[in-house]
């Protein structure tokens, strides 16, 4: 794969490389995705239990920019000190962001205490707006919560990514207006086309990021542009590619059926590789009606200004 993307540098604004699906295979994760013209990778923290992975990941790889949040997901396994915590890992760690942070009303976060989250949630929001960092922000069915918590501690001079964005056009330009950037992985393509054309097109261009989300955020397609991520034990053993590149996909031979070629044959739990942020990208800019070259440009320009303030990895030459 090697070349793959070509020229193009691209910045995944948002993943989770310590994730323990994939955490064991980090290292060659890393290594083919900056091959492919990813230059960098901003790794969210969702728990104490890996912030410190997250640091150790931020100093072994130049490439990964390390944040460190509370996820809405496991704001009720918080210990009693888990702010003071998290204030020291930022204290010792001046190259960090703040995420990943949110709120949740979706099948998995109606589980969890609502007001729990936004207790949660707002802390963070204003420590990131305190130390002058941008925040990257988990919503699912809550934008008018998300909102409603940034009116009343914003507006972000340092910026807040609304990471893995699927709102409407029309919530768009609230957001922007505190200082919001809409970052878009795989999940975008779940949605219908004339939505997603509609709010990619409201969303300004100087706004506009693109992330991995990996392991998660599968992209749909074609098996032949797919990257799988290696030992995957949910990719069936006749799609694996046999040969040097073993996080390939290959079509299966001697079959042309799109149920035989198209990611649907995958199972939902199969993971994503990095590398798929390509795909992202060329789904992205073919709904805005732009080259891939000019998105490329666009979003990696959008993901070092946001990812450069005081103490970064980034310089806004790189």
């Amino acid at each position: 794969m090697g070349t793959r993307g070509g020229a193009l540098k691209l910045f995944d604004a948002h993943c989770h490389l310590q994730d323990p699906r994939i955490y064991h295979v980090a290292p060659q994760l890393i290594k083919t995705t900056l091959s492919s013209g990813v230059r960098r990778f901003a790794v969210n923290g969702v728990s104490e239990k890996d912030w410190h992975i997250v640091k150790e990941m931020a100093d072994t790889y130049p490439s990964v920019i390390p944040c460190f949040g509370l996820h809405p997901w496991y704001v009720e396994d918080r210990s009693a000190d888990w702010f003071k915590s998290m204030k020291g890992f930022f204290e010792t760690t001046p190259s960090a962001a703040v995420g990943e942070i949110g709120l949740d009303k979706g099948s998995h976060g109606r589980e969890i205490d609502f007001q729990s989250q936004i207790e949660v949630f707002e802390q963070q929001l204003k420590l990131a707006k305190e130390i002058e960092k941008p925040a990257s922000v988990h919503c699912v069915r809550a934008f008018g919560d998300v909102l409603q918590a940034m009116q009343s501690i914003g507006p972000f001079p340092a910026g807040v990514i609304l990471h893995s964005f699927q709102g409407s056009a029309e919530v768009v330009p609230g957001f922007a207006k505190l200082g919001a950037y809409f970052s878009f992985s795989g999940y975008i393509m779940s949605l219908k086309t004339q939505k997603a054309k509609k709010m990619l097109k409201a969303v300004p261009t100087d706004r506009i990021l693109l992330e991995s989300d990996a392991p998660d955020a599968l992209p749909q397609g074609n098996l032949s542009s797919l990257l799988c991520v290696p030992g995957d034990a949910s990719v069936p053993d006749e799609l694996w590619k046999r040969g040097q590149d073993l996080d390939s996909i290959a079509i299966p031979p001697s079959n042309d059926s799109i149920a035989a070629t198209d990611t649907s044959v995958l199972s939902k739990e199969t993971l994503n590789h990095p590398a798929n942020m390509h795909i992202v990208l060329s789904y992205v800019a073919s709904m805005l009606e732009i080259s891939e070259e000019e998105l490329a440009e666009i979003s990696y320009r959008n993901a070092v200004r946001i990812f450069s303030y005081p103490g970064s990895k980034i310089n806004r030459e790189s």
